[in-house]
């Protein structure tokens, strides 16, 4: 989708993409405040984030139940590439070519967080992330900072999320 849109609009997905030691250590250690998020929100009591758990655990974990760090790790590394590709490199640099960068990053957040409709609170989340992610991308040049870091942090999300709700033995006949 990344490079559909962006040869459609004139946005090359991975124009600002190069490999380079200090946007893989970028993305790596900004891996460590969305890390800590996820940790507040699997420990809080607080009603609204304890029920974002619940539905993600209800949700989200059955799709992956089963599977094994090698399909995580690579389900990680194609949602970084293609939503980092897609939200950072068409949306976000294709709006910075005619509005402010910081206008650019807000609506290409608020278009990922919409993209992660599960619930309310879970999109505005989402939105968040996705300015953190942006502003990520701003201050670091490369989209691999942020590409790292997305697959870094799905990896390790969903590893935690499917052994919190562990495959059902079947039953025994």
């Amino acid at each position: 989708m990344a490079v559909a849109v962006g040869r459609w609009i004139g946005a090359p997905p991975f124009a600002q993409l190069r490999f380079d030691w200090g946007a893989l250590a970028w993305g790596i250690a900004a891996t460590g405040p969305l890390l800590l998020g996820l940790w507040c929100c699997l420990r809080t009591r607080w009603r609204p984030v304890a029920r974002l758990v619940a539905v993600v655990e209800e949700r989200v974990a059955p799709l992956f139940a089963g599977a094994t760090l090698a399909e995580l790790a690579l389900i990680g590394l194609l949602a970084g590439v293609g939503e980092e590709g897609f939200f950072r490199g068409v949306v976000q640099a294709g709006l910075a070519e005619r509005l402010p960068a910081w206008l650019a990053l807000v609506a290409a957040a608020a278009i990922f967080g919409a993209a992660h409709w599960l619930t309310t609170p879970y999109a505005v989340l989402a939105g968040i992330v996705g300015l953190y992610l942006g502003g990520l991308f701003l201050v670091s040049g490369n989209l691999l900072a942020p590409i790292v870091t997305h697959a870094l942090y799905d990896l390790v999300a969903l590893s935690i999320l499917i052994r919190m709700k562990p495959v059902s033995p079947p039953p025994v006949v």
